[in-house]
């Protein structure tokens, strides 16, 4: 894996990229509602790796989902950049999540009939755009994908339609990427090299990364550690160590 170079991502005038105040938000009514945050507060620090952990229903999906604009909340507050995401319509959403936002999801999430070229491409397709071709390059090679571009997502192995996913996430110089549980369906090895990208996506380029995860090796790769319990975040860890990181979860 190469070092990333040439950073293509403006510096943000604040040093919060993101940043939830307060929020609630439930599933559900009456005797079956789960209130899945809790009053949580957040703030992101831009060009950081940040890593939310959390037990099995902490609400750390949710907060992520809702720093994304994917989901509304109950009460509270959510922004991105200068940007309230509650003053904003459905349609509005949508725009700020493919012009500002990328996204990593465990699933992939590819497109089928596209190539891998074309699947990395998808976001500024659907906007008009073409990508940087000096960017596309690097992320690309960086990713060592350089001999798969021309395949459907058929033809790739779990780990290079994960590498896959990541570069569309960054192909667009997103003010903000979001990563759920982004090495789950990964071998050792390739985990590994995914969070190593991101990590120097973080620190090379200034890129702003929120990755949920369970994983404390995954985790010890970010700058800061979040730790969830029940909606509410319960305190955090500045660069963690994975014996930190199993410490804390012990508490």
């Amino acid at each position: 894996m190469t070092t990333l170079t040439t950073p293509p991502i403006p510096t943000l005038s604040r040093t919060i990229a993101a940043r939830a105040v307060d929020v609630v938000k439930t599933y559900g009514r009456g005797d079956t509602a789960v209130r899945a945050l809790d009053g949580a507060s957040l703030e992101v620090e831009a060009g950081r790796l940040t890593a939310i952990m959390g037990p099995s229903g902490s609400g750390k999906s949710t907060l992520m989902h809702v720093l994304a604009g994917l989901d509304d909340v109950d009460s509270g507050s959510v922004h991105v950049g200068h940007t309230d995401l509650s003053r904003l319509g459905e349609k509005a959403r949508t725009l700020l999540r493919r012009q500002r936002i990328g996204f990593v999801f465990q699933a992939f999430n590819l497109v089928p009939a596209l190539t891998a070229a074309e699947n990395i491409a998808l976001p500024l397709t659907l906007a008009g755009g073409r990508p940087d071709p000096a960017w596309m390059d690097q992320l690309v090679d960086t990713l060592g994908l350089r001999d798969r571009l021309d395949h459907r997502p058929s033809g790739l192995s779990g780990g290079q339609q994960q590498r896959v996913a990541a570069a569309r996430a960054l192909v667009t110089c997103p003010e903000v990427v979001f990563a759920d549980e982004p090495t789950g369906n990964l071998d050792t090895r390739h985990g590994r090299a995914l969070l190593g990208f991101l990590r120097e996506a973080a620190r090379d380029l200034g890129q702003t990364i929120v990755m949920v995860t369970h994983d404390p090796a995954a985790a010890a790769y970010a700058d800061r550690v979040v730790f969830l319990i029940d909606g509410r975040v319960a305190g955090d860890l500045v660069d963690p160590t994975v014996a930190a990181v199993l410490d804390r979860m012990g508490e």
